[in-house]
């Protein structure tokens, strides 16, 4: 059968959901694997992660069963969801890419400020005390607080935040490219039939 026939899309919508099933599997399965060995303190984060993957997980079992037994309510509610969720993440890659420095320093301030066990994450992982400035009589989880060492964090994250935006801004546009060709193949699969199965029926 040519490629844009019904056996075609459905397998190519199929695909698409079992790729949507194993990153959302990957996405829990690090957040845990984190958390486990203590690379993550907050449990907020985990949580969050946790949450996202498995949000991903629900959309993309949808999308599967709608695309195997093509139900038209699944595919519908399938193309609400993902349209929605292709909106949203579209917005926040372009916000990552066109953000500026002032507004970084200033994001990257009120996320320091707002979690204490981030600020240890941070402390810990980068070697890094404090947000501006390192307090010697406060507590630090960083190795080299004890040698009074320590460079303050800010100088560190804003030397990585650059390129960490540009990086999830542009992995984040690249799969919102793939949430509209889920919805594309979800809308032309639900207006095909099956001429094997029910040559008289027109959906």
């Amino acid at each position: 059968m040519a490629c844009g026939g019904f056996a075609c899309s459905r397998t190519a919508l199929c695909v698409l959901n079992i790729i949507y099933v194993l990153v959302s599997l990957f996405m829990i399965a690090v957040a845990a694997w984190g958390k486990w060995f203590g690379l993550v303190t907050s449990f907020k984060v985990m949580v969050a992660v946790i949450a996202v993957g498995f949000f991903l997980f629900i959309v993309a079992i949808v999308g599967l069963c709608g695309a195997l037994k093509h139900h038209q309510v699944l595919l519908f509610f399938y193309m609400i969801i993902l349209l929605l969720v292709f909106i949203v993440q579209f917005s926040v890659s372009w916000a990552c890419l066109t953000i500026s420095k002032e507004q970084q320093n200033l994001l990257l301030e009120i996320g320091w400020n707002k979690s204490e066990s981030m600020q240890r994450d941070l402390e810990y992982s980068l070697d890094c005390c404090g947000f501006y400035q390192v307090n010697v009589n406060g507590t630090c989880e960083a190795a080299c607080f004890k040698e009074l060492t320590c460079e303050p964090c800010s100088v560190i994250i804003q030397a990585y935040a650059d390129d960490a935006l540009r990086f999830v801004g542009g992995i984040s546009l690249f799969f919102s490219f793939t949430e509209i060709l889920g919805v594309w193949l979800a809308y032309r699969f639900r207006n095909q039939r099956d001429v094997r199965q029910n040559p008289g029926a027109f959906v």
